[in-house]
């Protein structure tokens, strides 16, 4: 790969573009054998929803471009290890995910509410919920509206503990399977269930108020 290659000159529109456009046999081969042109090929095609996943997870642009940048070598450096059988596409997602994840744990921690305190509250006789739980409105047909509840729901998912915001990320976001996600994480399947089971419950309490119409 020439050096002069830049890594992150992905166009965000990419990651709308078909993950498995542009694997083929042929471009593996021309990976495989150093091509230039191809690593740049590649780079274009999946950058930008890698850079998107990374960025989910760090929650900036700069850490998010160093990690996919991190991704790109290492996927170009360990192309061997890619199977055939699956898509050039997924695995690299994957790496970008890692490599987000890795850079994530090197950084402080930021303070954290409980996540206790986002959970629903349950009587001691019967389990019934200690609050009503409400029925959420309509969907908005009005995109300005639709977009004002994505950026509300990425804020809400920003404010859950970090371990329960990752796992949600990974889960419902990314689209791994708990499987996965306990691998990324390093913990049990189990343990991974509970922790996004947990952090569902607790974005619906942070939720309530936007789609009920009830304030906080």
């Amino acid at each position: 790969m020439a050096s002069g290659t830049r890594l992150l000159a992905c166009s965000p529109m990419s990651a709308d573009r078909d993950p498995g456009a542009s694997r083929d046999d042929s471009l593996l081969a021309r990976l495989r054998a150093g091509d230039d042109a191809a690593y740049a090929g590649v780079v274009r095609e999946h950058g930008g929803r890698m850079l998107a996943a990374a960025r989910r997870i760090l929650g900036n642009d700069e850490d998010a471009r160093d990690a996919v940048q991190d991704a790109f070598l290492s996927a170009f450096k360990g192309l061997e290890n890619f199977h055939e059988q699956a898509q050039l596409s997924t695995w690299l997602h994957r790496i970008a995910i890692n490599a987000a994840l890795m850079k994530l744990r090197s950084q402080r921690r930021r303070h954290e509410r409980d996540i206790d305190d986002l959970l629903p509250k349950f009587t001691d006789a019967g389990g019934h919920h200690l609050e009503e739980q409400r029925s959420w409105g309509e969907a908005v047909d009005d995109p300005l509206m639709r977009e004002e509840t994505r950026a509300f729901v990425r804020k809400s998912i920003d404010q859950l503990p970090e371990n329960y915001r990752v796992a949600l990320l990974l889960r419902d976001i990314e689209g791994l399977e708990h499987e996965e996600v306990a691998d990324q994480l390093g913990i049990t399947v189990n343990a991974a269930k509970i922790r996004v089971h947990r952090a569902r419950q607790a974005l619906r309490t942070l939720l309530d108020p936007h789609f009920t119409g009830v304030g906080a």
